[in-house]
């Protein structure tokens, strides 16, 4: 795009002004300096061999309500300020999800790269959630995971078995997992990240959380605001949303938004494999030969069915910078496919884990009456998705129905009346947590900053140096963005030297 010059004049200008901060007094900016790593009295160890990223556990309650009682490990990472003589302090990082590993995101791949100022300014500590990888995983039986739905429930009949799968999944998770599994809720996560800042010996945490991240720290900010020094959430979840209806409408209406400007780059974008051609067109015509059971994947030679097209379709929208080229070259590769040839059955006779749905199914309670009342959700969503039809995370409503833990955190309005300004940063639609439920969580956080990126995707910190740049001075400074900031859209131009494929079948991305 011709404005990628500019922005990368910009990008350095910012940064370049950035780097003459480090020479201002940290106290400045709510710290007093400290160039010994937070943690300094636990036993720290290597992550993993050849890793720069130090690992440790602490001990912390199973159940909350009863903290002397029963406890388990949950395992901590950092990454010690590369600038230390100018350390501001600990900048504490929640991965995605639910079900993401801190860890592997944040330590022993950084989410923040070497010469960053993020990296340089603070250690960078995240953490395996509990029932999430190292920290008590949610384990379950392989064979129960591999027939977990796929098609909309369309009657009676399937809503029934629906149920009865969820409530069997569930008791079977709950065996593998141990108690913990009925103490994986988010409020429980928060106060484990109290429990973390607390023995890192830190009086104040900076937080940066992205997608699922982002309701660990609304809702940190509700328990402890007065303990948060600076908090950037962004592409946010909006855990006030109690209609499974409107859940499938806003994820579906985002999911067409990003594919039309995916549609409109392409036919501006020459390297696009589909320029040329009526990218609507050839989608729906892909959609209506999966319904059909006509599609076949070119790579495997299987069946390609709806929800395996859509999920991939979905994917690519989180990054388009590294996707989009491949979602255009998979796209005109299905487009020459034929008829379909048998599916191969699944068989696993071991444990897998599941802790998206176990975290998930302990913060979200919905009301559905049964399959007529789904039936509506698809119908309003494909109303307002007349192409892309249904997002795949209608998954998220019906996955709970029939799930056998307590909904220890149900959804709430956000009430939050201690602690600095808010960062919030939003895309103009965003798959997994689309633009309404950004607005909505600004509304119910009076003290926020809504910054805005004009194009899609998910993370806006990974798609702007626009925001990247006032995300990144926020949290060294504690100067928000003026108010009604605009970043512009940066969608790719040329290939990247490596271009993300798609290959299939693409697991449902996550939040």
């Amino acid at each position: 795009m011709s404005m990628l010059g500019g922005l990368v004049l910009k990008r350095f200008s910012v940064r370049a002004a950035l780097a003459a901060l480090i020479l201002l007094p940290v106290a400045a900016a709510g710290f007093t300096a400290s160039a010994e790593p937070a943690g300094a009295g636990l036993r720290w160890r290597p992550c993993a061999p050849q890793s720069a990223g130090q690992c440790t556990t602490i001990p912390v309650p199973v159940d909350w309500a009863d903290p002397g009682g029963a406890k388990f490990d949950l395992t901590i990472g950092r990454l010690p300020a590369t600038e230390p003589w100018h350390r501001i302090g600990v900048l504490f990082v929640a991965p995605g999800g639910p079900g993401g590993s801190g860890i592997d995101s944040y330590i022993l791949n950084p989410g923040f790269p070497i010469g960053d100022a993020l990296r340089k300014r603070f250690d960078i500590v995240s953490w395996d959630q509990r029932g999430v990888s190292r920290s008590n995983e949610v384990r379950c039986s392989a064979d129960l995971l591999a027939r977990a739905q796929r098609p909309f429930p369309s009657g009676d009949k399937e809503y029934r078995e629906l149920l009865a799968f969820n409530a069997e999944l569930g008791a079977d998770c709950r065996k593998h997992t141990g108690p913990v599994f009925d103490h994986i809720d988010t409020t429980s996560a928060v106060r484990d990240l109290d429990a973390i800042r607390n023995a890192l010996g830190e009086r104040k945490l900076s937080f940066y959380g992205a997608s699922y991240g982002t309701q660990v720290g609304q809702q940190y900010a509700e328990l402890f605001g007065d303990r948060v020094r600076a908090m950037t959430i962004d592409s946010n979840m909006d855990h006030s949303l109690r209609s499974g209806s409107r859940y499938i409408e806003t994820t579906s209406e985002d999911l067409e938004g990003s594919f039309g400007e995916f549609a409109d780059w392409c036919a501006r974008t020459a390297g696009c494999a589909l320029h040329g051609r009526d990218v609507r067109a050839v989608w729906d015509d892909l959609l209506a030969k999966a319904e059909a059971g006509k599609l076949t994947d070119p790579a495997t030679g299987k069946p390609l069915d709806t929800e395996a097209l859509r999920s991939e379709l979905m994917g690519a929208m989180y990054r388009p910078a590294t996707r989009w080229f491949g979602l255009g070259d998979r796209l005109a590769a299905l487009a020459g496919t034929a008829a379909a040839t048998p599916a191969q059955p699944a068989a696993a006779d071991e444990l897998g884990q599941n802790s998206y749905q176990g975290i998930w199914c302990e913060d979200w309670k919905w009301r559905v009456s049964g399959a007529a009342e789904l039936r509506t959700y698809r119908d309003r969503a494909a109303r307002l998705a007349p192409h892309t039809k249904l997002s795949p995370f209608w998954t998220d409503v019906t996955s709970c129905l029939g799930w056998p833990a307590k909904v220890n955190n149900p959804q709430h309005r956000l009430s939050i009346d201690d602690g600095p300004p808010i960062l919030i940063a939003k895309a103009r639609y965003d798959v997994a947590t689309p633009y309404r439920w950004n607005l909505a969580v600004a509304d119910q956080i009076d003290d926020s900053v809504l910054l805005e990126y004009d194009g899609i995707g998910h993370g806006q910190y990974y798609q702007s140096g626009c925001i990247r740049n006032h995300i990144e001075r926020y949290l060294l400074t504690l100067r928000t963005p003026a108010p009604n900031t605009h970043c512009p859209a940066e969608y790719p131009t040329t290939r990247p030297a490596t271009t993300q494929s798609l290959p299939a079948p693409t697991p449902k991305p996550t939040h």
